[in-house]
């Protein structure tokens, strides 16, 4: 029968803790105690509070909107645009290649941005262009390095992930077999739809959409859109209407000549 003890002595357990929510124990004092001070605090009242004094814990360029109830660790690792949003329940772990939000780019409730870097990778971390969209909890894993460029909107519940599991050796677990982290690139432009997961080592060209629940294993030409498990094309987006879509366009915006 397995034993349920754990042999690593207290004292080392809090090391380890410790150093995978902070960049040093001082932070670590001074970012808990304005998360406890601030960051419970509601409506505009809470956000115009976090918008001056969470400057003292990570970089913030311009205004930045910030709800009550985020999660941040490795805060100094944090950089956020002009007018970028978190929304309430957002989860940032930015150990420690950090995470970059781009200017008036949201991230919406429950979403899930971790660079978990805990193995020196060297490509690691997340990068997130301007008026982006990252969907209702979708979580996005920076390993290998996460690229995400302007204008890129992910629906609810997407999974970006730029790390896998080894699994070669059947007499060994998983687990003790490593991991590769080559890391994601989406382009300008991108809608990937809900439920859909990007899987580590693609790159997904400008323009492209990715439909709801697709698995994207290989990369996606520009301007394409792709559905499936795995997922392959199904469409070229060559400005021709969409004959099969039915009921009103609302907040187009008129096409401008280049």
């Amino acid at each position: 029968m397995t034993s349920l003890a754990d042999p690593t002595p207290s004292h080392r357990r809090l090391r380890v803790y410790l150093d995978r929510q902070a960049s040093s124990l001082g932070r670590y004092a001074l970012e808990q105690t304005l998360f406890a001070l601030i960051g419970w605090v509601p409506t505009i009242i809470g956000i115009g509070l976090r918008a001056v004094l969470y400057r003292l814990i990570l970089q913030m360029q311009g205004w930045a909107g910030i709800e009550h109830g985020v999660r941040l660790r490795f805060a100094d690792h944090i950089r956020l645009g002009p007018g970028a949003y978190l929304d309430q329940g957002v989860y940032l772990h930015a150990c420690p290649a950090g995470i970059e939000i781009g200017a008036g780019t949201m991230v919406m409730y429950g979403a899930v941005l971790h660079v978990y870097n805990f193995r020196d990778l060297p490509h690691a971390g997340i990068r997130i262009g301007r008026d982006s969209l990252v969907g209702e909890y979708t979580v996005i894993r920076g390993q290998g390095g996460v690229d995400i460029g302007d204008r890129v909107y992910t629906s609810p519940f997407c999974q970006i992930l730029a790390v896998d599991h080894v699994f070669d050796n059947p007499r060994r677990s998983f687990v003790e077999q490593g991991i590769t982290a080559q890391g994601i690139a989406i382009e300008d432009d991108v809608w990937v739809g809900s439920g859909a997961i990007v899987t580590d080592g693609v790159r997904i060209g400008r323009g492209a959409v990715v439909a709801a629940g697709a698995v994207v294993t290989r990369d996606v030409p520009p301007h394409t859109v792709v559905a499936g498990v795995p997922a392959r094309p199904v469409k070229t987006i060559d400005g021709m209407a969409d004959a099969s879509r039915t009921g009103t366009i609302y907040q187009a915006l008129p096409e401008v000549s280049p």
